[in-house]
């Protein structure tokens, strides 16, 4: 498996995501994505299913040193105190006794960030978690977070796909030695497996749709795809991307896509916050 090195962390380029996905259905599906190869699987405290991607981490038989977890903590919960709590649940959870990834899961204009970039840092040090990092922060408060930090962060989990620009967001994590982590990398909604640059790139390399999709993400510096699937025979097409390469002119034709700059998550945030 292809790795992002971050900050001194070696992250899968590509992993499984599980939101939505809840008991043994999770379960099952995160073991046998370890079982063909994945060894990156990312939750949350939010998802609700830490304990069924644990038990999906133990029925894999996979080592526990050959596996990149990555857990976040809610929003409401970052305040110092409560997201140390917030990691001892996850590990309890996980069945773990540390995860080599926590995320701050969404910013907090409420809860004053060098407080909760203390509390992340506090966490490492306790070692409940190997390497520390944020998700869905935008440039300017990544900027923030990372100047606060005491350990480097190592990645920024955000919503990136072909329709969405990213390219700020990526030149910072790139000039700051983050990766970052696409989540929900296929779009979602229909119309991108149609755009007649990833239908040609699909044809030329004898690969489905979203094999190009998600080679387009892991063939850029610095970034690590999560996709999501229910469907385990969807598992080894997702992680069939590494035998092959694109173009450079079929990577280009693919960004140019990100000029419709269509969001799946929007920022609920304060206007400041602007995710681009």
């Amino acid at each position: 498996m292809h790795s992002v090195n971050a900050n001194g962390a070696s992250i899968p380029a590509l992993g499984l995501g599980t939101w939505t996905l809840k008991g043994q259905e999770c379960t099952e599906l995160v073991s046998r994505a370890l079982s063909i190869g994945y060894r990156h699987v990312d939750t949350a405290r939010a998802y609700g299913n830490e304990d069924s991607v644990g038990e999906g981490l133990r029925a894999s038989g996979i080592a526990r040193d050959e596996l990149f977890v990555t857990t976040k903590v809610w929003w409401t919960e970052i305040a110092p105190g409560d997201l140390e709590r917030s990691a001892e649940a996850s590990l309890k959870d996980l069945g773990l006794d540390q995860v080599d990834l926590l995320l701050i899961h969404w910013p907090n204009p409420r809860i004053p960030l060098e407080s909760s970039i203390k509390a992340l840092n506090a966490v490492r040090r306790m070692g409940l978690t190997r390497h520390i990092g944020v998700a869905n922060f935008p440039t300017s408060l990544l900027a923030e977070a990372i100047s606060l930090s005491e350990a480097p962060l190592v990645c920024n989990q955000v919503e990136y796909h072909p329709y969405l620009d990213q390219s700020k967001m990526l030149r910072m994590c790139r000039e700051s030695g983050l990766a970052l982590v696409s989540y929900c990398p296929l779009f979602r909604g229909g119309g991108l497996f149609e755009e007649k640059a990833v239908q040609d790139a699909a044809a030329r390399h004898g690969k489905t749709p979203g094999q190009i999709v998600l080679r387009w993400h892991v063939q850029q510096q610095g970034v690590s795809a999560i996709p999501r699937t229910s469907r385990a025979e969807r598992l080894a097409e997702n992680i069939a991307v590494f035998d092959f390469a694109l173009s450079d002119a079929e990577m280009a034709a693919i960004s140019a896509l990100t000029s419709q700059n269509k969001r799946i998550c929007d920022y609920d945030f304060s206007p400041e916050w602007d995710a681009a």
